[in-house]
């Protein structure tokens, strides 16, 4: 798979204290495998679908510890540079730009309003193998409390163009590069308790979303919203057992008419 436009999600892992416990639960409820880890890497630990890599896995380095999240990492061929204009434009670098090994170089930084995010400038490892299909990375949505200062600083950041959804019912609006729509974002409303961060949304898709809900709750996890269909299929929203939130999609169930989007 070639390298992916500036700005395009291209990778997502998570950090988690008992990694032996997430391996088992995505195992099940994502159908997962995994390869090796590697103690050279932190003991990284690739996520697989049908021997192709779509995420990672990693326990916490020393200090890190706590509650675990998803992070994705957005596309950059010059991480360094991304990285100057995150700092020039009110975010906070919070790795600098790392080369790691032959697969690439790689940074974590914050966005004004909080949410925290990966860029990462390919080598080796181009991002994932398959997106779209069961199992697999399918859709992200930054939610954040203070969209205005979020829309503006993506916008400057990478380039993307931005539309919204016509006569929307909720301030939501997607990130385009070219003709492709990659990121969406999402206003928090008062539904969300004040101590939750703004933070990036992950979708991985499933071949049932009830099913797989009823796996995960079974599992541990922790139903926060849905199912619920859509015009982009039937999906949920849920926190792992150690309380990463994500979100499931089967993009074959949908219902409605696909709405009319506008520029900004």
């Amino acid at each position: 798979m070639a390298v992916r436009p500036e700005g395009t999600p291209c990778w997502a892992d998570a950090m988690f204290g008992d990694v032996e416990g997430a391996k088992r639960f995505y195992g099940d409820v994502l159908g997962w495998t995994f390869g090796d880890s590697s103690s050279e890497y932190g003991h990284y630990t690739q996520a697989y679908v049908d021997g192709k890599a779509v995420a990672a896995v990693v326990p916490p380095m020393p200090g890190q510890e706590g509650q675990s999240q998803w992070c994705l990492y957005l596309a950059s061929p010059d991480a360094v540079a991304t990285a100057a204009r995150i700092r020039d434009n009110g975010g906070e670098v919070l790795m600098e730009p790392m080369q790691v090994g032959d697969f690439g170089t790689m940074c974590l930084a914050r966005e004004p309003s909080g949410a925290v995010f990966g860029v990462w400038q390919a080598g080796t490892h181009e991002g994932f193998e398959v997106t779209a299909t069961p199992g697999a990375y399918c859709w992200a949505e930054v939610f954040t409390r203070e969209p205005e200062l979020t829309d503006a600083f993506l916008c400057a950041v990478f380039p993307y163009r931005m539309t919204e959804i016509e006569d929307a019912a909720v301030d939501f609006r997607m990130f385009r590069i070219g003709e492709d729509t990659v990121l969406g974002r999402m206003r928090m409303t008062d539904d969300f308790p004040p101590e939750v961060p703004s933070y990036i949304n992950i979708y991985f898709a499933v071949d049932d979303c009830d099913e797989a809900v009823a796996r995960a709750v079974k599992l541990g996890a922790i139903l926060r919203f849905g199912p619920m269909s859509s015009p982009f299929g039937r999906f949920a929203a849920l926190s792992d057992p150690q309380g990463a939130n994500f979100s499931v999609i089967d993009i074959t169930v949908t219902d409605g008419e696909m709405p009319r989007v506008r520029d900004v």
